[in-house]
């Protein structure tokens, strides 16, 4: 069984990711014939958690600044429901350690 703080700190791993392509398409907006870059993520399959990888789009078809602020938007909340796994994670080992003393 995979724990819990390997599980979110992949999901936080993708979360940045996904920041760090969604600040290169920002900053390339104006770059002629520039491919946004996507994250794509799927479940890991040896492990639990997740594997991201960055691609790029298949057409030129430009950068939105507006997709781009709600793509860092929904990071930044994947980012902290991860890092809430690993507090809970630790609050859990806690508890765990106070019963067993």
């Amino acid at each position: 069984m995979a724990s819990i703080s390997s599980i979110g700190s992949s999901g936080i791993q993708a979360a940045q990711l996904r920041l760090d392509a969604s600040a290169n398409n920002v900053a390339n907006m104006n770059t002629p014939n520039y491919r946004r870059q996507v994250v794509q993520q799927e479940a890991a399959a040896d492990s639990a958690g997740v594997n991201a990888t960055v691609q790029r789009e298949p057409q030129t078809s430009g950068v939105a600044l507006e997709q781009e602020a709600v793509e860092q938007m929904s990071a930044t909340y994947a980012f902290k429901a991860n890092l809430q796994t690993i507090k809970a994670q630790d609050e859990m080992m806690g508890s765990l350690l106070d019963v067993k003393a």
